[in-house]
């Protein structure tokens, strides 16, 4: 069994976002060289995640709109782990409903998807660099 590791930077210039990463996982399976397998790519931090769902910017509006109503940011004092002077309570919880990783089968040597479905990583305390790992097995 063959695997291929490989790290993902990302700093965006606001709190949260949400960046297709679906090319550059292409591009670490397409260096990888394996054609069937198992692609796992997850967040290395824990107030960012990475998820599958379609690439609509309405969706993506949405879906901030209804994490900022599920944790709001503000007031931060809200929030018992901003007590340790931090003000970042929310993006902890937004991570955990959105998800950590994601696990993508390997077929033929593409990403095996479904329709519309594209890989997703959500910055939720942004404006600092961060990695997301991409770790590809198989044969």
């Amino acid at each position: 069994m063959k695997h291929h590791r490989q790290e993902l930077w990302f700093e965006t210039p606001t709190r949260t976002a949400f960046i297709n990463i679906t090319p550059q996982v292409e591009a670490a399976l397409a260096e990888s060289g394996i054609r069937e397998g198992l692609c796992l790519v997850n967040a290395m931090h824990i107030s960012a995640s990475v998820f599958v769902n379609d690439d609509e910017r309405g969706l993506h509006q949405d879906f901030t709109r209804w994490l900022e109503g599920l944790a709001p940011h503000e007031p931060v004092k809200q929030w018992r782990h901003n007590d340790t002077g931090e003000d970042n309570a929310d993006s902890h919880l937004k991570r955990q409903i959105m998800g950590r990783e994601v696990v993508v089968a390997i077929t033929n040597g593409e990403l095996d998807f479904g329709p519309w479905e594209q890989i997703f990583y959500g910055e939720f305390d942004g404006r600092r660099k961060k990695r997301v790992l991409v770790k590809i097995i198989g044969e």
